[in-house]
């Protein structure tokens, strides 16, 4: 019989769901009815959905043949070896979600909404001094490093506030920059700069690229935490060489307590939650059910990666 292992978290019904898209002959394993010997169901699947820890990986299982990841990331399995393995992860799933709350932070920042609402919790009016802080995002010379589909999400929004649009990208032929050096150069005229970079571009944004900004622009994160030299960051947002930064990624989560950027004022944080959404399981389960009938059909996967290369 074949086994399929679902370590992602469903609630009943999502399960059930699965179970009847399926033949009989099929045996589903949900992670929570065998918390104590998971690790033992994951050997004997021939099928995984969701993202089991990467140490588990060492023993490959013996029968497995498909695993589709419910990420659109897959950084932490990169020294995972398969061999004659597909494995799918959930493409531009996030995309749109992850788009709309990075641009909804920036706006968020250049309006002051984080201001007001601070402001609201204490009761406290300022009314008409604020008018004079607030900013645009309209018109503004952004870049976007990386090219992905969050990054052509997020230009597709941007391209209704009338914004000057740069995309950097080594050989990505939609990127208008494809050098680090023309990356710097670029940056002292930018207003905006949003990060959606793959782990493997590891403090990529560094204090090299920090001092190469434009006094007072902003930097906004919704790639991965590592991407972005944390101290250096923080140095920028202290010594006010950039004027904020809207991060729904960190390099460590939870954010730590002793984490400076709880405290600044001029920090927002969205805390990983980019690419959620209130029905953000249901539509896994429907991708997870047509891309596993796909699979056992003989057919063609949707978003098939490949682990070693990191796409």
């Amino acid at each position: 019989m074949m086994k399929i292992l679902v370590y992602t978290d469903l609630n009943a019904a999502q399960q059930t769901q699965l179970q009847n898209e399926f033949a009989k002959d099929i045996e589903f394993i949900f992670r929570n009815s065998v918390k104590d010997d998971l690790q033992s169901a994951f050997q004997s699947a021939s099928i995984i959905l969701g993202n089991p820890p990467a140490n588990w990986f060492t023993e490959v299982p013996e029968n497995l043949s498909f695993w589709q990841l419910d990420s659109a990331g897959f950084d932490q399995y990169q020294n995972v070896k398969l061999k004659n393995i597909v494995v799918a992860n959930m493409g531009d799933f996030f995309s749109i979600k992850c788009a709309e709350t990075i641009v909804a932070g920036i706006l968020a920042f250049y309006r002051h909404i984080h201001e007001l609402v601070r402001l609201q919790t204490e009761k406290k009016w300022i009314g008409k001094p604020l008018r004079y802080k607030l900013d645009l995002l309209s018109e503004k010379n952004i870049i976007i490093l990386g090219a992905g589909s969050i990054a052509q999400s997020i230009e597709k929004i941007l391209s209704g506030f009338n914004c000057s649009i740069k995309i950097t990208a080594r050989k990505n032929p939609r990127a208008q920059i494809h050098s680090y050096d023309n990356l710097l150069s670029e940056l002292q005229k930018t207003d905006l700069v949003i990060n959606t970079l793959p782990g493997k571009a590891n403090k990529y944004v560094s204090a090299d690229f920090f001092n190469a900004m434009q006094k007072g622009s902003l930097y906004a994160s919704i790639g991965r935490g590592n991407t972005t030299d944390e101290e250096a960051l923080l140095d920028a947002l202290t010594t006010r060489k950039i004027s904020g930064a809207v991060l729904d990624v960190t390099e460590q989560e939870p954010l730590p307590q002793q984490s400076k950027l709880w405290d600044m004022q001029n920090v927002i944080l969205t805390q990983h939650t980019g690419g959620g959404y209130k029905e953000e399981d249901e539509g896994k389960v429907k991708f997870f059910i047509s891309n596993v009938k796909r699979f056992l059909n003989g057919e063609e996967v949707q978003h098939r990666v490949n682990l070693e290369q990191g796409y």
